[in-house]
């Protein structure tokens, strides 16, 4: 059995990304031991909350997801679990991210577009991805986010509108390092898929 890791630093909800992982035949653990997540073989960073919130948590364990990162394995960012992996955001100022993939969390701008963006979207897949493997262009999937992530096309793994186009997936340049901003685990069949193409990358 695949040892995946969910990370546990204080932020996410971790007990709803385990159920999804179950549900796709996975047994998902919850730690933020650094040793159980180096020895895993794949791990997932959810998020809940405010990124510099996120980014303070996260200190301890900066330089183990950087680790794992650099060995080739997979890991995946959800939601505020991907905005994390970029450059900056300008949430609560201007904050430092893991730096991962480079790129910008910004705020959606006024417009007569609610904020939050809460809901079922459809995305556009952009390149040929395992993470995307037998999932149609189109696609709906759920979101809850009032930041987006902006970052070059080669980082963008499926984008999705909403008044502005934004990176609703995105990936590294080794293909290894991947983030959703839409929440898989509460997106119906089409998340499933997605998490179990994940745990397929283990």
């Amino acid at each position: 059995m695949k040892r995946i890791v969910i990370i546990d630093y204080g932020l996410g909800n971790l007990r709803s990304v385990q159920k999804g992982l179950e549900h796709v035949g996975a047994s998902p653990a919850i730690s933020g031991n650094p040793e159980e997540i180096l020895a895993a073989d794949g791990i997932i960073l959810p998020g809940v909350g405010a990124f510099i919130d996120a980014m303070k948590c996260l200190v301890p364990l900066k330089g183990v997801i950087a680790e794992f990162a650099d060995s080739g394995k997979p890991m995946l960012g959800i939601c505020l679990g991907q905005q994390v992996l970029m450059s900056s955001s300008e949430e609560g100022g201007l904050t430092e991210g893991l730096d991962l993939i480079q790129g910008r969390v910004l705020r959606f701008p006024k417009s007569e577009l609610k904020v939050p963006h809460i809901g079922w979207n459809n995305i556009r897949i952009k390149q040929d991805h395992p993470l995307f493997k037998g999932i149609p262009d189109g696609s709906f999937v759920y979101f809850v986010h009032s930041y987006y992530v902006d970052t070059a096309a080669e980082n963008t793994l499926a984008s999705c509108g909403y008044g502005l186009d934004f990176s609703a997936s995105v990936v590294n340049s080794k293909g290894n390092v991947m983030g959703t901003q839409f929440h898989p685990e509460k997106s119906g069949a089409t998340g499933l898929k997605i998490l179990k193409n994940f745990v397929e990358m283990c």
